[in-house]
């Protein structure tokens, strides 16, 4: 008989999450980043740890009670940079590989948001930014009066993107490009201006790095970016054409001569697929290499419980050889590609890869995640896919638990389309007995369940509820077509899929009580949730969290309402009978489920008056309801909130399912 013991919301303090593996220039050693949460303190740490890549022994670096990101090797392999924000706000450090202290080496006093060194490793070109006030003052160093520092001010807004969720109301500040010299320890601007300069990549000479910026003047509908090669000896700038929409992840080839890169482009606005394309540098020709690939290169996978992760848009393996992640049918899966225009999956199990690096041509280094496995490393042999798993940072905690498997399934919804998704039988499941079921939809909506460790829906399951949560039309990693398809269409399609995967379990489980079943969701998942309790009462309890309800107020309150509104919805400003024909509110009157409200105070995505619109609406109807507001919290406390809240909101969730489904 086992002795373990079923999964805790507080389990949240016994995981670590592994991110972001980078692997030295020698091929030998990986740096990788390491996240626990501290219960006592009620926050998260992370730091910097090497595995050798011969012993498969790990080694911690770093110690601090803070935040470690970023891990970058020298050229070299003598020095380490990383970012932390042990002084508050983000700063540089350097380690020596082979001993010594981390020394700072930039004191921002708005901090930097990434760095990266030159090739031969004597610069730093570092991101930070500066205010508008400043730049027009044309004096970065200059400080208010100490007497008005405690004064409270007024707040002026000429511009409609004026705040942003998890940073409030945004001073107009701009991205600048700076660059360090380590021996002299001088900075310089190399880049500034009225609009955003984003450092992407240095060239192999050293001479150049390339850089991007908002070219639009006008920042409230800039979405696109240009793509530029700074040189730093004559100080200009030469364009590297592209395509509407935003271009990152650029790397060279090891020969110098070619350039990889991640675009997605503005065809199907935030549902368009990533691309990987190749920029030819003595040609200056551009190419999509995945253009057959119907799937987004990178990572969209929703979770909750991995933290920092980095995923490289592409690594060469050769001069002409090259691995890329792609988003595929519920996995996040590394594929190998060429510049003949070859490309074949490298490893396509059902798995989460969050992070890559190459050790050589045959050997890859990955962070992966999967269904009962929260976070390991493991070792790749490209040349014949044995995948090998070389650390073990959660093996006490998978001894003492005992994790739900979550099964995979598939059916046929509208249109003939497949629907896939994971059914979790109950935590202890008895044949012979009857159990309530909890379906649980995800944010985004272009966002994907996924083959990996989710810690949420393990918790549902071991409170003795089955659960179900499917990818509904508009969910990525399943083609274009599919992720495209809820735009305009929010409420029909989607709400379908779901409904008829409720239909297909409970067909298939006989045990399943149908007249117990709870339904919840975040975000998009939302919206769902109460959409569905305006148009069934199959479900005697539902939760929404951080939800829309009201498309009208939405998008006049929301940091990103006025534009998403018209891609999603695809209603323009005036066409309000739309906008409402979508908005869950509008079928208030039919809403007789038990409705639980969460809602975060400082969440400007969807803000908490969409909340208090819907919980108004059902009180004054006298529907059984209950709101709960969770403080200090922005969109994404299920995911990086603080710890305590996190379990709160969890322990709101099961408590409320147990009230009116146990």
């Amino acid at each position: 008989m086992s002795t373990k013991r079923f999964t805790k919301t507080d389990d949240l303090f016994e995981l670590k999450s592994v991110t972001d593996p980078r692997v030295s220039p020698n091929g030998k050693e990986a740096l990788f980043i390491q996240t626990t949460i501290d219960e006592k303190k009620n926050k998260y740490i992370s730091n910097l740890f090497l595995l050798n890549l011969e012993s498969n022994e790990t080694q911690q670096l770093t110690f601090g009670k803070e935040t470690v990101t970023q891990p970058r090797w020298s050229a070299d392999g003598n020095k380490i940079l990383f970012l932390s924000n042990r002084e508050e706000k983000n700063q540089a450090f350097i380690l020596p590989r082979f001993g010594g202290e981390a020394k700072q080496v930039t004191d921002e006093d708005s901090g930097i948001s990434q760095a990266a060194f030159s090739p031969n490793g004597n610069k730093l070109a570092y991101q930070s930014s500066i205010t508008l006030e400043k730049l027009q003052s044309n004096d970065e160093e200059e400080e208010k009066d100490e007497d008005d520092k405690d004064f409270p001010k007024p707040t002026v807004i000429e511009r409609m993107k004026y705040k942003a969720d998890s940073a409030g109301l945004l001073e107009v500040k701009f991205q600048q490009i700076k660059l360090l010299d380590l021996e002299s320890e001088e900075s310089e601007v190399l880049l500034q201006g009225e609009k955003n300069y984003i450092f992407q990549t240095w060239l192999s000479d050293g001479k150049k790095f390339i850089y991007s910026t908002d070219e639009k003047r006008d920042q409230d509908f800039n979405f696109n970016q240009n793509i530029y090669f700074y040189n730093l000896e004559d100080k200009t700038s030469e364009e590297l054409p592209t395509d509407e929409g935003y271009a990152s992840s650029f790397t060279q080839s090891p020969d110098g001569k070619h350039l990889l890169f991640v675009h997605m482009g503005r065809e199907y606005e935030n549902a368009t697929h990533a691309e990987l394309y190749h920029y030819d540098l003595d040609n200056k020709i551009t190419t999509c290499l995945t253009e057959s690939l119907d799937a987004p290169v990178g990572d969209y996978v929703v979770g909750d419980f991995l933290q920092q992760t980095v995923l490289q848009g592409a690594v060469w393996s050769s001069d002409k050889d090259f691995y890329f992640p792609v988003s595929n049918q519920g996995s996040v899966h590394l594929y190998y590609g060429n510049l003949d225009g070859e490309l074949y999956p490298a490893l396509q199990d059902n798995l989460h890869i969050n992070g890559f690096d190459l050790a050589s041509g045959q050997k890859a280094v990955l962070t992966i995640s999967t269904l009962t496995n929260p976070s390991e490393i493991y070792t790749l042999d490209v040349t014949n896919g044995e995948l090998t798993q070389v650390s073990n940072v959660n093996e006490e905690y998978l001894d003492s638990v005992d994790l739900v498997e979550p099964e995979t399934i598939e059916y046929t919804s509208k249109d003939g389309w497949k629907v896939h998704g994971w059914f979790m039988k109950p935590a202890g499941y008895k044949d012979g007995e009857k159990y309530p079921m909890v379906v649980n939809i995800h944010g985004g909506p272009h966002a994907f369940y996924a083959n990996t460790f989710f810690h949420e829906m393990q918790v549902i399951a071991a409170k003795g509820y089955a659960v179900l949560y499917v990818n509904p039309r508009g969910s990525h990693s399943y083609g274009q077509e599919f992720v495209d398809a809820v735009r305009g269409d929010y409420g029909n399609g989607d709400y379908l899929d779901i409904m008829n995967g409720v239909d297909y379990i409970l067909e298939q489980n006989p045990w399943i009580d149908e007249n117990r079943l709870g339904v919840t969701g975040g975000s998009y998942g939302g919206f769902m949730t109460n959409w569905i309790i305006g148009h069934t009462n199959r479900f005697k309890a539902a939760v929404t969290q951080r939800s829309i309800s009201n498309w009208i107020s939405f998008r006049g309150v929301s940091d990103i309402g006025y534009y998403f509104t018209d891609w999603q919805i695809q209603a323009k400003f005036n066409d309000v009978e739309k906008m409402w024909k979508h908005s869950p509110i509008a079928y208030v009157d039919q809403m007789q489920t038990p409705l639980l409200i969460i809602h975060n105070e400082r969440d400007f995505r969807c803000p908490v008056e969409q909340a208090e619109q819907l919980y108004i609406a059902l009180k004054y109807q006298k529907k059984q309801t209950k709101f709960v507001r969770f403080p200090e919290s922005d969109h994404n406390l299920s995911r990086t909130g603080k710890p305590n809240l996190r379990i709160e909101r969890l322990n709101h969730i099961t408590g409320w399912f147990d009230d009116y489904l146990a």
